[in-house]
């Protein structure tokens, strides 16, 4: 009996007298091959950057519909099934509608014997314009000391071109894919992927039925050198404060100062939510968080951290808070507000002496678990209310929280986690950081909730590459690389999913 249980341990760890780091003949040969056509895979990246998949804006909705049926004839040419599935309309604010640009669903392989992989990627993109402050043309893919700048290098059309490069590399070979892979690939996901739930909730017993684990790669590594998977993400609450003090703007100089004025009663209400150090002032709005558990306080431990670098890599000179520990606690497992604009306020250059007849602040709170999204939409309007009443002002208050999304945390000993950590040490020679994302991507939580498959976020973008930035990049090398390591993953996936499907049959031999 512990023979057999010593032996399921060690398949289970890879046991076998070579390095963990090296690498088999497949593997070699693989490597071998992308190394050999970088220059062709990234050609086919400036073709992908070079479509303006702009899905917020509704006049390149056109563009979008191509770029996504390039990915799919991308598909198609590696032998995959694949069907372009319809969304529906969307109603535009001016009450126009135009339609949604399809979503891929791709099979290859249908083995029983293997585990299915499924891939989600997007190939839209945020707007991106010369004259917003970009050095080289954003829809022209510039290679500069090794970086290949443009919109949608590392979000996410990079991403999504190194797995379909990944695979085509098997098929060059002639290798055996060893999985059954399938894509999930959208075009609206800049936008809100705008009916991407309904389709996903249609497709629980079809297409996902038989899918054991779901990757997305969409977002980067904490690091700018050092690889990262990551298990959450916090999610946000999006409100808007709108407060009307008349039927029209008003003369600062004919009413100014017999007035109760919106804008005054809205940075009152801003000001209230949040203290300079990044404490929010709702009550009872931390009463629900997570307690930061050992194992997280470990995993923190092990991450290497460089501040300096993290501080240039966002642009700032400072940061609220000195460690390690700190940082990652409040930037991934608190709650965090931000105020982000007022809409119906005079912000041009200059001088405008008048007095707004209504105004609007948004802001927006990034929620942990296990924050509930109904309650803390309540706590923020009563405190809101409670604020504004003790300015007894005669101004029409509305608090409205526009949109929701729930945060992410997925299980680090799943086995899919345990092959990317064995696919990355062989591509970078090194551990991966284990670490949580402080923005929201809803689809990981979307996926598990609908499907209630294994989801692992699996990056290669790194820290500086400047998603929605003027300056979005992705470096050659991760590009590259990241073929690489999608490749492993499917062969360390394959092999650790056998493992343990034979590990049950062992324990019965005892």
């Amino acid at each position: 009996m512990i023979f057999c249980i010593s032996l399921i341990m060690l398949l289970l760890a890879g046991g076998n007298s070579s390095s963990p780091n090296s690498l088999s003949q497949e593997e070699e040969r693989i490597f071998q091959y992308i190394d050999g056509h970088q220059d062709e895979f990234v050609q086919n990246l400036a073709g992908w950057v070079a479509v303006e998949s702009d899905s917020i804006q509704p006049h390149l909705r056109a563009e979008v519909t191509r770029m996504v049926k390039i990915a799919a004839a991308s598909l198609q040419d590696l032998g995959a099934s694949v069907m372009l599935r319809d969304t529906g309309i969307q109603q535009l604010p001016s009450g126009q509608n135009i339609s949604l640009p399809p979503v891929i669903l791709a099979k290859l392989g249908e083995d029983p014997l293997k585990p299915t992989v499924c891939f989600y990627g997007h190939v839209d993109v945020m707007p991106a314009k010369i004259q917003d402050g970009w050095k080289t043309s954003p829809y022209n893919l510039t290679e500069i000391d090794g970086n290949l700048f443009g919109r949608g290098t590392t979000d996410d059309k990079g991403p999504v071109l190194a797995w379909i490069n990944a695979v085509k590399t098997f098929k060059a070979l002639n290798i055996e894919i060893p999985v059954n892979i399938k894509f999930l690939i959208e075009g609206m996901e800049e936008a809100g992927s705008i009916g991407l739930e309904e389709l996903v909730e249609k497709e629980k017993e079809h297409f996902f039925s038989d899918v054991n684990y779901i990757v997305i790669s969409d977002n980067i590594w904490l690091s700018t050198t050092k690889p990262a998977l990551t298990y959450g993400t916090r999610g946000n609450a999006c409100f808007s404060v709108q407060v009307e003090c008349g039927e029209k703007d008003l003369h600062s100089g004919s009413v100014g100062g017999i007035v109760h004025e919106a804008m005054s009663d809205l940075i009152a209400l801003l000001d209230s939510l949040v203290n300079s150090c990044g404490h929010i002032l709702v009550p009872g709005i931390y009463d629900d968080v997570a307690p930061l558990t050992e194992e997280e306080k470990k995993q923190y431990e092990l991450i290497e951290f460089d501040l300096k670098e993290y501080k240039a890599s966002i642009g700032v000179k400072e940061i609220i808070y000195d460690t390690k520990e700190e940082i990652f606690s409040h930037l991934w497992r608190l709650p965090s507000l931000s105020i982000h604009g007022i809409e119906g306020a005079f912000y041009e250059p200059g001088i405008k002496t008048v007095i707004p007849s209504r105004v609007i602040g948004k802001f927006s709170i990034r929620q942990v678990p296990h924050m509930d999204l109904s309650k803390m939409e309540c706590q923020v309007k009563r405190y809101l209310e409670r604020i504004f009443s003790k300015r007894k002002s005669s101004n029409k208050l509305t608090v409205s929280m526009e949109m929701g999304a729930k945060p992410w945390v997925a299980n680090i000993n799943d086995p899919q986690y345990e092959a990317a950590k064995k696919a990355i040490q062989k591509v970078f020679n090194q551990d991966p950081d284990m670490i949580r994302d402080g923005a929201t991507i809803p689809i990981a939580r979307m996926f598990q909730d609908i499907t209630k498959k294994s989801v692992m976020m699996f990056p290669i973008g790194a820290a500086d590459d400047g998603e929605h930035s003027q300056k979005e990049k992705i470096s050659r090398s991760n590009y590259i690389n990241g073929i690489k390591v999608f490749a492993s993953f499917l062969l360390e996936i394959s092999k650790l999913h056998k493992t343990l499907q034979e590990a049950p049959s062992l324990k019965t031999m005892t």
